[in-house]
């Protein structure tokens, strides 16, 4: 493998949104079936990206939800309204970041001046 190849796959690894798990290794991983993650799928939670062979492949970020899903499911809430849930809870958590990073003071020489 060339070398020049190695900061793509290293820069993958840390993406937690690359494509790398497979429907059958997601739901494995999550404790449920495939049949599981294409309902999240239809209910627009999440959006699996196809392999050129037109598999589903799914990220780490994509798992957590579908896992935050199959918790709300096992307590009884329909899958309707826990997709709306986590979709929400993404939501917020997303706009929270946002926020503390805005909030962060400004780095760089013209931050700290004499």
């Amino acid at each position: 493998m060339p070398s020049e190849d190695l900061p793509d796959a290293t820069d993958r690894l840390d993406d937690d949104h690359y494509p790398a798990y497979t429907m059958g290794r997601a739901a494995e991983l999550i404790g449920a079936t495939p049949g599981f993650l294409r309902a999240l799928g239809e209910a627009r939670l999440i959006s699996p990206k196809r392999s050129e062979g037109g598999h589903r492949r799914y990220s780490r970020h994509q798992l957590r939800l579908a896992a935050r899903a199959r918790e709300l499911v096992d307590q009884g809430t329909p899958i309707e309204a826990a997709c709306r849930i986590i979709g929400l809870e993404d939501q917020l958590e997303e706009a929270m970041r946002d926020n503390d990073e805005l909030r962060r003071p400004a780095k760089g020489p013209e931050s700290g001046g004499e």
